[in-house]
């Protein structure tokens, strides 16, 4: 059964061409009936629209700022997502606190990738915040949405060193490439039913467990 994928953007994309890639090389429509249907971006010069148009995946700008309430705004951005046939919601780098309207409409079928491993470091500045903390170990999750600021539940963690000369800036780079690594598999693994939502808990296989526990070096 063909089931949609629909990539809510702000910026430049990097998790959404990601996903896109990983996608195409491991032939997501022929082998799970997965498509990305469409991209969605709250803003109008978000790079990842570029790319979007460059792969040929459509794609509609819901500009919040011509909105004179969130609930405009979320109305229409659902409205988007349905239009796309959305059956999974990915947030990548969608730079937007989603209310329980959203939320609630798209219940157990909206993904988040946040740079900690929580429930360590909600919101932002997350590698400043780990450096000044002293951790040992950082690292990025994936987390199904809920109306609680980077509070759904864990779907997969990816852990690396904080190491002795480390900026937020190096330390970033080294999460990113483990975030490039996580997401497309979480994803996959949701969106093809390996993985679920059952009330607050999350249900997968022992297979489907190790791809989501990743322990960088």
């Amino acid at each position: 059964m063909k089931k949609n994928i629909v990539v809510l953007i702000s910026g430049r994309g990097s998790n959404f061409k990601s996903v896109y890639e990983a996608s195409v090389r491991e032939n997501w429509a022929e082998k799970y009936g997965l498509y990305i249907s469409g991209v969605i971006s709250n803003r109008a010069d978000a790079k990842g629209l570029e790319y979007a148009a460059s792969v040929g995946i459509p794609s509609k700008v819901v500009d919040h700022k011509g909105y004179e309430s969130r609930g405009a705004f979320e109305k229409d951005l659902a409205d988007a997502c349905d239009e796309f046939g959305a059956d999974l919601i990915v947030l990548a780098g969608f730079m937007r606190v989603l209310t329980p309207y959203f939320v609630d409409r798209f219940s157990g079928r909206i993904l988040n990738i946040h740079p900690a491993l929580l429930p360590l470091f909600t919101g932002l500045h997350t590698h400043e915040r780990a450096l000044q903390a002293g951790v040992r170990v950082h690292g990025v999750t994936v987390h199904f949405v809920s109306a609680e600021l980077d509070g759904g539940p864990i779907v997969g963690q990816a852990a690396v060193p904080v190491l002795a000369n480390d900026t937020p800036e190096i330390l970033a780079a080294r999460v990113l490439v483990q975030e490039h690594v996580l997401y497309p598999r979480a994803v996959r693994l949701v969106a093809s039913g390996r993985v679920k939502l059952d009330g607050n808990k999350v249900l997968m296989d022992e297979e489907a467990s190790r791809e989501l526990a990743i322990l960088a070096q």
